[in-house]
């Protein structure tokens, strides 16, 4: 229920979702923002480790970068994935948002540097869109060079670990028919079906082992 409320809100009514998204952002600051610092630091140089790459929040991320990014993927990248705008407006906006929780992993050893700057290239991109009473929506994006290489595990594993470390419940909406996504929704997590919903797609929760 709630999943659908925020999504109908979000593309109806955009003005009162901004308004909630303000307030939800500073109650979720209140509540988990302790926790968050305490452990944030030491998960993403956890998954540097492992996945041989910087892993950073969102926040530290030129946005022109990011807008890049996500231009450059495919048209078939986002029959499945629309959790929000991709424009520089909206990307600012996530940026802010202390209960969005997103990072993002940028590969200093690609051919494909993303500018003339010679920044590291964006791999791949995950997030927790987080609730303040205790629930969080995850999401992944692999950049279409570094597919087949394991990050989208990798990054569900680090959702996990950052939301199930502060003490979020974490869900996740995949669609059957997105079977790299939906192998990697359930080969990095224990999960549970919530509901079948309409277009072949599966509300799920993450189960913390």
């Amino acid at each position: 229920m709630l999943y659908a409320i925020a999504h109908f809100l979000r593309d109806k009514c955009p003005f009162i979702w901004d308004m909630i998204d303000i307030v939800n952002a500073w109650l979720f600051s209140m509540r988990y923002g302790k926790k968050l610092k305490a452990i944030e630091s030491g998960i993403l140089e956890q998954y540097a480790k492992e996945c041989c790459m910087k892993v950073v929040p969102m926040c530290e991320v030129p946005t022109e970068q990011l807008v890049a990014f996500f231009a450059a993927q495919p048209g078939e990248a986002y029959t499945f994935f629309k959790p929000h705008g991709f424009d520089g407006k909206s990307i600012k906006k996530l940026q802010r948002n202390r209960s969005f929780l997103a990072y993002i992993l940028m590969d200093s050893n690609s051919s494909n540097l993303s500018d003339s700057s010679n920044r590291p290239a964006i791999a791949g991109y995950c997030f927790i869109r987080s609730f303040f009473h205790g629930k969080g929506f995850r999401g992944r994006m692999v950049g279409i060079d570094h597919r087949g290489r394991g990050l989208g595990t990798k990054m569900n594993r680090l959702m996990n670990d950052v939301g199930f470390g502060i003490g979020l419940r974490l869900f996740e909406t995949v669609s059957k028919d997105n079977v790299a996504s939906y192998r990697s929704a359930l080969s990095a997590s224990n999960v549970k079906v919530v509901e079948e919903m309409p277009h072949n797609e599966v509300y799920l929760e993450i189960l913390n082992d």
